[in-house]
């Protein structure tokens, strides 16, 4: 079924979708309470020690040298099944986090963009307690019970308040887990954050909803917005939206191009904890080699994966256009085929 919307209408709905998506508090990095929210397992409250056994569920994105991940608790854990008690895994110490073990960051890749910020890599993140085999799960401040995944966890960067300290709270983030691939991308407060990070694609993964470089190396980059998660262009004007379950899946398209990217020549980015039994062992800390710049497409190679929790991770792709074009699609009488 194709149902068509005017512009007026579609701008309402966007506008609704924000508001639907905010949360009605604020935290400062510096001065946070022990929990934030109902049925909450860890703290908020984390100090400035590391140990790995810490309950800390605040992350922190900065850059490829200083970004988090959520990661299950304990050992051989399915993400799918814990998803409303991960915890934070950072590069960096000095903040009450766990450490990601050395040799765990095979590749990250740091992605800033006038709305959005995002990290795409892969790892041994069976070191971080991820089931061997397990295809993932998606984290979201959201959740099917209002209350996030996981419960009260809390998200911020320094990325546009400075790029020094603690930064600001972020209100919408999404970030995909599997046991050798990993994708978040944080979201500018504003009216494009939540269409920006859309969560309902979940079971579509890292490559759907996060396009970028998944290939060898570490790096910080610049870029273009593309056109949020789900959203397709078609030659007579309109757009179609994918809908969970349609057939067939939207084939992957590369990622947009890049520009003023920093490499690192560390293989390892942080070694501040040991390295996990079993895993490879990494040493020595990073280094910076001189701006480069990465076409587009570069990097986004993998192939599908199975699905096995109730939160999967597949590896199906999106790209889209620049943030412009959707808004000036939003500006004049447009239509949206909603594929059903």
């Amino acid at each position: 079924m194709v149902v068509k919307i005017g512009a007026q209408s579609l701008a309402l709905l966007v506008a609704l979708t924000f508001v639907n998506g905010q949360y009605t508090a604020t935290y400062d990095p510096n001065n946070l309470p022990g929990t934030t929210e109902q049925g909450q397992t860890g703290t908020n409250a984390c100090g400035t020690g590391n140990n790995q056994t810490s309950q800390c569920q605040n992350l922190y994105v900065n850059s490829a040298e200083d970004f988090c991940l959520w990661g299950p608790p304990d050992p051989n854990s399915s993400v799918g099944t814990v998803e409303e008690i991960v915890v934070a895994y950072c590069t960096t110490p000095g903040r009450g986090t766990r450490l990601f073990p050395a040799g765990t960051l095979i590749s990250a890749h740091f992605l800033e963009t006038p709305d959005y910020i995002q990290v795409t890599g892969t790892g041994q993140l069976t070191n971080i307690n991820i089931a061997a085999g397990d295809s993932g799960g998606e984290l979201d401040p959201h959740g099917a019970d209002g209350f996030g995944n996981p419960h009260g966890g809390l998200v911020f960067s320094n990325v546009w308040s400075g790029k020094t300290g603690l930064g600001q709270q972020i209100h919408e983030w999404t970030n995909f887990m599997s046991d050798t691939e990993y994708c978040i991308r944080v979201c500018k407060d504003g009216p494009n954050a939540a269409a920006f990070c859309q969560h309902i694609y979940d079971i579509q993964g890292c490559h759907f909803n996060i396009p970028g470089d998944y290939d060898a190396g570490f790096d910080d980059c610049k870029g273009d917005n593309v056109i949020p998660m789900g959203l397709y262009p078609q030659p007579d004007g309109s757009t179609s939206t994918y809908v969970n379950g349609a057939n067939p899946t939207p084939a992957p398209q590369p990622p947009a191009a890049t520009s003023s990217c920093t490499p690192l020549t560390s293989s390892v980015i942080y070694n501040g904890a040991p390295a996990a039994t079993g895993s490879a062992s990494g040493s020595g800390s990073v280094t910076t080699a001189p701006s480069g710049t990465r076409s587009a497409g570069g990097g986004t190679t993998s192939s599908p994966r199975s699905t096995s929790s109730s939160s999967p991770n597949g590896a199906a792709g999106f790209h889209g256009a620049p943030l412009s074009l959707l808004l000036s699609l939003l500006a004049v009488t447009i239509s949206i085929g909603f594929v059903f």
